[in-house]
This record gives structure tokens, C-alpha cells and sequence, in this order.
């Protein structure tokens, strides 16, 4: 009965809050990382943004003003971690702010001696546990500017890495996944990319995913979707637990292009 009440109000949904076409086409030719998406798989994203608009609230901050093309586009972005998973993964908060360009996230520390430090520091995103996720505008619209840069699925790669807890590269995984795999293949692939960043090699992963393990698996989440085949030759074990995770294969959507 459940079920089919909602089955009944996702399509009552979908009907009354279609996304325009002309503003769907924009936001798909936008976003180089879809170009390798079938039919039946634009139209599963374009439902899903759909039903994520429905049931988020996004705002501008700062005087931004958050018109429809911007709302498509994020969602867009958003939805295509959840493709073959569930529009459930992002329950338990609402809210989406959205400054022009990066703002100042105050935090504190504590050095070696024991002694807490307050700071701030500039940033594009941060997500909140259970609580808001907040990007800036300047980097969410330039995405595919920078080679395997995305903003907007690194922090919703860390709202999913907050299901069970504090973000720490350890989502909660699928019934047919092993966690010793997960570990595994992270831990090596982390402990061997803070070695070539601390040696200045250059890499197409961004060196910031050397800051923890969070920041790892949001790394490595936005350069699976944006650059796959990057992944898949330097962190085979990593590629194939994110495909796993995600239950998504960019790599061969690429391939066939």
C-alpha cells in the first residue's frame, strides 16, 4: 500500500514539476561527463533531478539570485552519483546555499602540543553532517574547466560518505561488496598518492585528495565521473569499488565515443 502511494505521488511529481526541455537541454550539453549516457539513462537523470528539486531547497547567498538553469544544473550534477541507487541516499537534510564565488569556512584545530587553533580559510564547498550542503556558484558553472574538477559531486560524494557518520572515505557499502576490498584498495591507493604528491609528481588527480581519506574518495568520486579512464589506469582497484558503489561503469560509457 505504501509503495504504491508513492509510486502514485512520484509520478503526480514528475507530471506537475517536469523540467523544461530547452533548460534540460542546456544543462545536459553542459556537462561533458553525460555525453556518454544512453537514452534510458538521460531520462532516469532527468526524473531523478526532477524528484531531488522537489524535495531540496536551494538558495543564494550574498545577493545571488537562483534561477531555473541554476537549479537544473545542480541537480543534474547531484543525481549522478544516485543514478542506479536511490533518491533515499539524500535524505535527512534540505537544504542547498549557494554563494557567488567561494566563502570563508571558519574552524578549529588542534596542533601536536594540544593547544586549539581557530581559523578560516576559502572554500568552494563544505557539506554539513546532517545539515546543509553550500557551494559556490563560480565553481559549480565551470565544471569541466579544470581536467576532472567538480565540485558539486565532490560534496555530494561526502553527504553519501556521511551516511553512516562523519565523513571519513567509508561509505556505507552494498550487501554484495566486501569491506575489506573497500579498505584495501582505498588505503593502498591513499597511502601511494600522498607519496607522489609529497615528491611533486604531476597527476590528473587533484593533489587536495591527499588531505584524508574524505577528502580521497570525494577526489576519487569526481574524477570517476569526470575523467574514468584516468582512474581506471592509475587506480585499477579504487575503479573498480567506486563502480561497484555507484554501480555505474563511466569508463565504458567513454570508450564508446
Amino acid at each position: 500500500m505504501l509503495s504504491n502511494f508513492r509510486a502514485w505521488y512520484r509520478r503526480r511529481i514528475l507530471k506537475k514539476e517536469s523540467i523544461p526541455d530547452d533548460i534540460w537541454q542546456q544543462a545536459i550539453t553542459r556537462l561533458r561527463f553525460l555525453r556518454g549516457l544512453d537514452a534510458d539513462e538521460l531520462e532516469r537523470l532527468r526524473e531523478n533531478a526532477t524528484l531531488f528539486l522537489h524535495a531540496k531547497q536551494i538558495s543564494g547567498a550574498h545577493g545571488l539570485i537562483v534561477t531555473d538553469e541554476m537549479h537544473v544544473l545542480i541537480a543534474a550534477q547531484a543525481c549522478i552519483l544516485i543514478l542506479n541507487l536511490d533518491l533515499d541516499y539524500y535524505n535527512g537534510w534540505v537544504e542547498i546555499i549557494v554563494y557567488p564565488g567561494e566563502f570563508i569556512r571558519n574552524y578549529e584545530y588542534v596542533d601536536e602540543d594540544g593547544v586549539v587553533h581557530h581559523a578560516a580559510e576559502a572554500v568552494s564547498g563544505e557539506s554539513w553532517l546532517g545539515g546543509p550542503l553550500i557551494l559556490s556558484w563560480e565553481d559549480a558553472s565551470t565544471t569541466g574547466a579544470e581536467v576532472g574538477y567538480n565540485v558539486v559531486i565532490h560534496e555530494f560524494a561526502h553527504k553519501l560518505d556521511m551516511l553512516n557518520g562523519d565523513a571519513n572515505g567509508f561509505p556505507p557499502l552494498h550487501a554484495d561488496m566486501s569491506r575489506q576490498a573497500w579498505s584495501e584498495a582505498f588505503s593502498e591507493a591513499y597511502a601511494a598518492f600522498c607519496r607522489r604528491v609529497d615528491a611533486d609528481e604531476a597527476m590528473e588527480v587533484d593533489p587536495y585528495a591527499a588531505e584524508d581519506p574524505a577528502e580521497f574518495f570525494a577526489v576519487m568520486s569526481e574524477t570517476f565521473f569526470e575523467i574514468p579512464l584516468a582512474v581506471k589506469l592509475h587506480f585499477p582497484r579504487v575503479y573498480e569499488q567506486l563502480a561497484l558503489f555507484y554501480r555505474q561503469d563511466p569508463a565504458a560509457r567513454w570508450s564508446k565515443l
